[in-house]
């Protein structure tokens, strides 16, 4: 009912920079807010960045400055440009959206299937 598909992740150098993009495909759902998540190995899946369908963002202390979160509501497609990557960036990154059924009684989330991102030293 709600599909994400991400693209854009990638193998990079230190302080160059993705941009990933997920898009939403939803039937009889209305897509609140998107997000991404990411998790590297052995650690725990964190928030990266969330986007509210008015627009308003929120990001980790870690990731602020350099990433930015952005939508295009038409497209039901979520942005994350990534600037000066650093190697501890490394993880996969997963799209995720809120939504709402068109009656609005119920709200679930939804994930994509994860995409690597690799920065090297």
């Amino acid at each position: 009912q709600v599909q994400l598909v991400e693209s854009g992740g990638g193998l990079v150098q230190a302080g160059g920079s993705l941009r990933l993009s997920c898009a939403a495909s939803a039937s009889a759902f209305r897509i609140n807010a998107m997000g991404w998540y990411r998790q590297a190995p052995g650690k725990q899946r964190e928030l990266v960045a969330v986007i509210t369908s008015s627009g308003r963002t929120n990001y980790a202390d870690s990731v602020k400055g350099r990433f930015t979160i952005s939508r295009d509501n038409a497209k039901n497609t979520v942005y994350l440009q990534m600037n000066s990557l650093k190697p501890e960036d490394t993880a996969v990154f997963y799209c995720t959206a809120r939504a709402t059924t068109r009656d609005g009684i119920y709200e679930t989330s939804y994930w994509g299937q994860g995409t690597q991102v690799t920065v090297s030293s």
